[in-house]
């Protein structure tokens, strides 16, 4: 029983962790095609620091050279040598994104790659790279990969929990091409001969629940996602929707230009939505651009893995007294990234600005609070995957909206 015990909270926390994770990785870019178009050059305004770097290296270099018995790889050393200053700025969200890796980090984004259609992460306890869960509609469920899976090779390499960036890359491949990949389940080895798609990672869900209430979910807002927002809401209306619940509940952002979006169909046009503050306080003000769509009572749901645009959304409709907000506090992402293309195709995903609501609430390492605090019960096993008779949350919106 107690074994039992620490595997459920070993998968909640791992759950989480991949939640936070997604969080990381999605940032906003719509400023990415001015600057492929024009890539920047990196000069200083202090020379004597970036001599002192270097001459600090050149010290490193002189004793691997003269120590060190394997063989260099320059490349190597010089990614390391960046990624390692990046990183001793001590912001999560600020990293060097190498030439190689571009490419696939936009897609990622974006909300649309080629692969099977999975979320994975680290088993650390066993070594392996394990099936978080598969995307709706992807050949990897299609297949039958479950959730809990672990991945042993990929065209018949084998991986372990800290290849899981190799696994992926290898899963990844050309539209139409095949891909062969054995897993574990139990006691049991499954091979399976998956052909790759494109696969849209985000998709947005929705349906009607009890007293005509409208229900709408997605997890990221990616290039399409309010549009599709759109397109669901006006399905759900002419099904007679006198209401609207929107889960927020782990969506980990993206693209705040669709949050934004989703915001106009519901504020009056002209109302401000969102302040962005740089280091030297200058602001940029968001504003709705179009008259709303939609009047009707609206609950929010959120949870702590509810960050970033989604963060916004929930913040300015919240402000506005536009909508309720129930379930436990938001994440406080609340910084904006901007995604440079260096001159030698590399890239620098950098901390900008940072987000205030319109009431100049600040988001960021404070989060959203929600008017009705509701927790999930203790049987509730993952934040990710809640049975709907076990969605107090849910239950309670529902409840405010009779």
């Amino acid at each position: 029983m107690e074994k039992e015990k620490k595997y459920r909270i070993y998968k909640i926390i791992m759950m989480i962790a991949i939640a936070i994770f997604i969080t990381f990785i999605i940032t906003s870019i719509s400023l990415y095609t001015y600057f492929t178009n024009n890539p920047i050059i990196i000069t200083s305004n202090n020379p004597n620091n970036n001599k002192e770097i270097s001459n600090t290296l050149q010290k490193y270099r002189e004793v691997i050279d003269k120590y060190y018995l394997g063989e260099i790889d320059e490349e190597k050393l010089k990614e390391g040598a960046i990624k390692g200053y990046i990183e001793g700025l001590g912001d999560p969200y600020t990293e060097y994104i190498s030439k190689e890796d571009m490419e696939d980090y936009l897609d990622d984004t974006m909300g649309n790659f080629v692969g099977i259609g999975i979320y994975m992460i680290k088993n650390t306890q066993y070594d392996r790279i394990q099936v978080l869960s598969t995307i709706k509609g992807s050949p990897a469920e299609r297949a039958g990969i479950q959730s809990g899976d672990f991945i042993l090779t990929v065209d018949g390499i084998e991986y372990k929990a800290d290849d899981m960036s190799k696994a992926s890359n290898n899963i990844k491949g050309e539209e139409g091409t095949k891909v062969k990949v054995e897993i574990l389940r139990g006691t049991e080895n499954i091979k399976y001969d998956i052909t790759r798609e494109k696969v849209k990672v985000n998709q947005v869900e929705g349906k009607v629940i009890s007293n005509n209430i409208g229900y709408i979910e997605f997890t990221s807002f990616d290039e399409t996602t309010a549009e599709d927002f759109k397109t669901k809401f006006e399905e759900l209306n002419k099904q007679g929707i006198k209401s609207l619940i929107i889960d927020l509940r782990n969506n980990g952002g993206g693209i705040v230009d669709q949050a934004l979006e989703i915001a106009d169909y519901i504020v009056d046009k002209d109302t401000v939505l969102l302040y962005e503050v740089d280091k030297n306080n200058k602001e940029t003000v968001k504003k709705a651009k179009t008259n709303p769509i939609i009047n009707m009572p609206i609950i929010i749901l959120t949870n702590e893995n509810t960050a970033s645009a989604s963060e916004i959304l929930a913040g300015a409709l919240k402000d506005l007294e536009k909508a309720k907000t129930v379930g436990t506090t938001t994440y406080g992402k609340g910084v904006i990234q901007q995604i440079l293309k260096l001159s030698d195709g590399s890239g620098l995903k950098v901390t900008i600005e940072e987000y205030q609501t319109p009431n100049r609430n600040k988001i960021h390492e404070k989060g959203i609070e929600p008017d009705e605090k509701v927790e999930l019960p203790e049987s509730v096993e993952s934040v990710l995957n809640v049975k709907e008779d076990e969605d107090t949350q849910l239950q309670k919106a529902i409840e405010m909206l009779r």
